[in-house]
């Protein structure tokens, strides 16, 4: 015999996405719940909190219209689940999981709770092989490693869209009998964003292998905050029980924060920094420790989350948490993007703490090390060096700091600017890097063996 969930009729109060209800029993944290107005329509909430027999829950969509004596509540029993199946790929979801595209919803071969749970430290294999993105500031110089976490950190106004589309479209895993998927989540963004993602995967091909989750600015806070859940939720199915190589595309993280701190303000939770919540380093970390690889897996989760730095300030408590709990980051420059360099990436505070695991003889190119540290130090050289010129003039330079400025100059215009649509092989970007690098003359070449010298300079 089935039990129907008990209905309750004990609607205290509703403040904002917040409504409390009395006398409940047996109900638990982030149950999903089922509200059913007078006029028959139903609206979902979830426990957010339980103190007694009293239940706060946070409602999915609007309070308007709630009418508190003639509305029922029942609680459903379990949490927030996504049913998943092989057919999601190629397919667009709302931030709840419901199918967006005008097509039925997939018939799941199973439901999962999206709160999923966090990878066992000693569970984890070590991520060391090399993805390929096409874009050679990051492949070059701060590659990105398959089960790795790499923010791109972002500023309002800068072309971060184009990069995370870019990523999606051209990213792979060397080797051909590799099955890779896209699960693309995108939190809090206009209609028009929207529209640009859905339209260039459709365009190029992408779509057949990528899962998007779509949550707009005008949909609810609680929806954006199971936004990514529910992206991970794809990703770890697609990855753990299909065996695939997953890449997960988070834009925008501060919204999500902010959808966090919105409904911590509600709860009059006491603020932290900034009035973000104070757990809110936990809250990002759950998301982020999703990611990785698995001992006794074949699949693994990568994750480049995506998240515009309020008033471009790294300190800001989005990117300085993002920055302690990931392994390094990509960082956007808008000197770079005045100068219309594309994608904008400034290659020195940009960081991957775990390139130097993915590259090398078997995996990029036996030189990629040597010449990588080289470009570094050049271009760090470069730039000085055009920082003195515009104070000094040319002429107080010497010959070999004039050929610094230049490869600085070309470095930015050859190797970090290629485009949205261009997607380079690691071949390519290494040969790049060695033709910049013949601009100097080889005795400054100090980084690299000789063996490497005799056989790339100057070809």
């Amino acid at each position: 015999m089935i039990t129907l969930p008990k209905e309750y009729r004990t609607i205290q109060e509703v403040a904002g996405p917040l409504m409390l209800i009395k006398g409940v029993e047996g109900v638990t944290y982030n149950e999903l719940g089922e509200i059913e107005l007078a006029s028959g329509e139903k609206r979902r909430c979830r426990v957010l909190e339980v103190n007694g027999d009293d239940a706060l829950v946070q409602l999915f969509e609007s309070s308007a219209g709630i009418n508190l004596s003639d509305s029922k509540v029942r609680f459903l029993g379990h949490g927030i689940e996504l049913g998943v199946s092989e057919d999601m790929l190629g397919r667009v979801f709302d931030g709840l999981g419901h199918a967006k595209d005008g097509e039925v919803d997939i018939i799941p071969e199973k439901r999962m709770d999206v709160n999923g749970v966090p990878m066992n430290p000693a569970a984890r294999n070590y991520p060391e092989e090399f993805i390929q993105t096409g874009v050679s500031a990051i492949d070059g110089l701060n590659t990105l490693v398959r089960g790795q976490k790499l923010p791109i950190f972002s500023g309002s106004g800068l072309p971060h869209a184009n990069l995370a589309a870019q990523i999606a479209r051209q990213a792979k895993v060397l080797g051909d009998d590799e099955k890779f998927a896209v699960v693309f989540a995108a939190i809090g963004i206009t209609f028009e964003e929207a529209n640009f993602f859905i339209e260039d995967f459709k365009r190029t091909g992408a779509m057949e292998r990528t899962v998007l989750f779509i949550n707009l600015a005008n949909d609810p806070a609680i929806e954006r905050i199971a936004t990514p859940k529910m992206a991970l939720t794809a990703a770890e199915y697609l990855a753990f029980d299909k065996g695939m190589h997953v890449l997960v595309i988070m834009t925008d993280i501060t919204n999500y924060a902010d959808a966090l701190r919105e409904v911590s303000a509600a709860r009059k939770e006491v603020p932290g920094r900034r009035g973000y919540p104070g757990y809110m380093y936990t809250d990002l970390a759950t998301l982020y420790e999703r990611a990785g690889r698995l001992k006794g897996k074949e699949g693994s989760i990568t994750l480049i989350p995506i998240l515009t730095m309020p008033e471009d300030d790294k300190t800001h408590p989005i990117p300085d948490l993002t920055g302690y709990i990931t392994e390094g980051q990509i960082i956007l420059s808008r000197e770079l993007y005045r100068k219309n360099i594309a994608p904008p990436i400034d290659v020195l505070p940009s960081l991957s703490r775990l390139k130097d695991k993915g590259i090398g003889k078997g995996k990029t190119r036996e030189d990629h090390a040597n010449t990588m540290n080289q470009l570094f130090a050049a271009y760090a050289r470069g730039k000085e060096a055009k920082e003195l010129m515009v104070i000094l003039g040319e002429a107080a330079l010497s010959d070999v700091d004039k050929l610094y400025a230049k490869f600085a100059e070309e470095f930015e215009k050859q190797y970090v600017s290629q485009g949205y649509t261009t997607d380079r092989t690691i071949e390519e970007t290494l040969t790049i890097g060695w033709k910049l690098l013949s601009i100097l003359p080889r005795s400054e070449l100090k980084r690299i063996k000789d063996e490497y010298l005799d056989q790339y300079y100057g070809k």
